[in-house]
């Protein structure tokens, strides 16, 4: 339904609508307060879709009375909904139920849209800040000459200076799978050589024709001992 600015007026004073209610403008959202005996306060406000609300707003709040808290965090005290509504209306601000359970509720004048706007925009931040663990892996034999570990062993500790996860698996051939006690000696190996910048995960296990451990980064107080 689209309504011009009159016919709002004249459904106020003559259809004895709420006295507060939004009305869509012009593909707007239109907040009236209207008290008996006065003109109405019309504005303008910023349609939030009910999908993003997660706190009741405004004319959506059923409590009779509420406790306010305005947008100055200034303690009002038990005042009826109507007048908190006006109040937030003549602030040019949003009614938020913020403490819902709370008896009477409590509610926070402020903008709701840009708190929401604040709010996702942290959300957003948080999620970019989250760093996703890289997770790297060495491939030995049970006869890795000791040469080759050693360049495997420096490889994972650059990797886990970085933050990185190290996976160290043994491959088996043929019948080294019935000697799994060499694999795990190498394991055990570098899991002591990389000691003071990791933490064994996973402890050594057979994983198919595979025995596989996990290494991660040391926490700082354990590199600091």
């Amino acid at each position: 339904m689209q309504l011009t600015y009159s016919e709002i007026i004249t459904l106020l004073w003559c259809c004895g609508m709420p006295n507060i209610c939004s009305i869509p403008v012009d593909d707007k959202t239109v907040r009236v307060v209207y008290c008996a005996h006065t003109e109405p306060d019309i504005r303008i406000v910023k349609d939030t879709a009910i999908a993003e609300q997660e706190d009741r707003i405004n004319e959506q709040i059923k409590a009779t009375e509420v406790r306010l808290i305005t947008e100055d965090n200034e303690n009002i005290g038990v005042v009826p909904i109507e007048d908190a509504l006006a109040r937030a209306s003549r602030a040019e601000l949003d009614l938020v139920e913020v403490a819902p359970n709370a008896d009477p509720p409590v509610c926070k004048i402020m903008d709701y849209g840009k708190y929401l706007y604040n709010k996702k925009k942290k959300e957003r931040q948080a999620r970019q800040q989250q760093k996703q663990v890289e997770v790297k892996e060495i491939r030995l034999r049970p006869k890795t000459d000791p040469h080759h570990l050693g360049f495997k062993i420096r490889d994972a500790r650059r990797w886990l200076g970085d933050g990185m996860k190290v996976k160290v698996r043994i491959w088996f051939r043929g019948r080294e799978i019935t000697y799994p006690e060499l694999g795990r000696d190498i394991l055990n190996r570098v899991a002591e050589d990389l000691n003071d910048v990791a933490i064994v995960e996973q402890a050594a296990n057979m994983d198919g024709r595979s025995m596989l451990m996990v290494l991660a980064p040391a926490t700082s107080e354990k590199k600091k001992g």
